[in-house]
């Protein structure tokens, strides 16, 4: 089958490689599209993933083509969206609960191959059938939409707050349209992109601008959330959350990047300062979300692009071209 692989540090090429065959409890996905992610960025930089080659792309969907001898949940034809987490359910973390931390954390498409694919194979647990009404290809959105979730999961907001997001590329325009959702009492955006701030004007936010200084609120906001992982936008953010208010640090940052903080200030003004990892009991509640409508897919995939253009894809990507860039097997 043809996938893409990333092979070393900055190196991408589309290949053959060997069909998938499933274990007793997984399937084979004939993959119907994959989307792009920075995470997928971090991989070709040489970070996140463990060991390279891999074969890339953690928000995919399609159609079950291939069984485990024990699978009985699915049949063959099913239409899936694919969690990609992969727990060990032994350590600490897990045990509590907060799997998405666990100490052996692995992920299809991070550290086993994905679903920058013709097929991929997945566990039948991590699988979610989807209803007739929802496109299959649209279905690489609830991945992404499921990170989403689990940040406002850890926000835990409250009716009436005020609410700043750094970035409007695909996860900033979700948390938007989250935030909308959630009782924020205004949402505004924040980007150096005068193209993606169109677009949170098209989903309603209160107010986009290309600097915080131009919004108007010199009380700041109580909930800023950082969708850019850049050090620049965090840095700024930081500073311009309201007392009692919350910083959410969501965008996927280099290792390397840094910020500063106050801690008299945090201290001094009950300020809370939290992270979102992935994805948390929340990729069923994202696909429910999905098959409602929260998102326009009209509106969030930008550029539909066969597999043969992966590495394209990818320096679209990085370019900050469009929103949501998926492939197509």
């Amino acid at each position: 089958m043809r996938a893409a692989v990333i092979e070393a540090p900055g190196k991408v090429t589309v290949t053959t490689v060997p069909d998938p065959t499933p274990g007793p409890r997984e399937v084979v996905v004939d993959v119907a599209a994959c989307g792009l992610c920075g995470t997928d960025l971090h991989i070709l930089q040489g970070e996140f993933a463990p060991t390279l080659p891999v074969v890339p792309g953690h928000e995919f969907a399609g159609e079950v083509v291939g069984l485990g001898s024990e699978v009985t949940e699915l049949a063959l034809g099913d239409r899936v969206a694919v969690d990609p987490s992969l727990y060990c359910n032994e350590c600490r973390y897990c045990r509590a609960g907060r799997n998405n931390l666990c100490d052996r954390w692995r992920a299809i498409g991070v550290t086993v191959a994905g679903g920058a694919a013709e097929y991929a194979v997945a566990p039948v647990a991590n699988c979610v059938r989807l209803p007739d009404h929802v496109g299959v290809q649209d279905a690489a959105l609830i991945e992404p939409l499921s990170c989403a979730v689990r940040g406002y999961d850890v926000l835990n907001s409250r009716l009436g707050s005020h609410v700043l997001i750094y970035g409007s590329g695909t996860m900033g325009l979700m948390m938007l349209e989250l935030a909308k959702r959630t009782g924020a009492a205004s949402v505004d955006v924040v980007d150096i992109n005068a193209e993606r701030l169109a677009t949170a004007e098209k989903l309603g936010c209160s107010q986009a601008a290309l600097s915080a200084d131009a919004l108007g609120r010199p009380s700041g906001w109580d909930v800023v959330v950082d969708a850019t992982g850049n050090a620049a936008a965090i840095q700024d953010g930081l500073d311009r959350v309201a007392k009692a208010g919350t910083f959410l640090q969501f965008g996927v940052s280099d290792y390397a990047t840094t910020a500063t903080i106050s801690p008299y200030r945090i201290y001094n003004q009950e300020i809370t300062v939290t992270g979102s990892m992935a994805v948390l009991h929340s990729y069923e509640r994202a696909a429910e979300l999905f098959a409602t409508g929260v998102l326009d897919p009209r509106v969030f995939i930008s550029h539909r692009l066969p597999l043969t253009q992966y590495p394209q894809a990818l320096d679209q990507f990085a370019a900050g071209q469009g929103r949501k860039i998926v492939v197509l097997p």
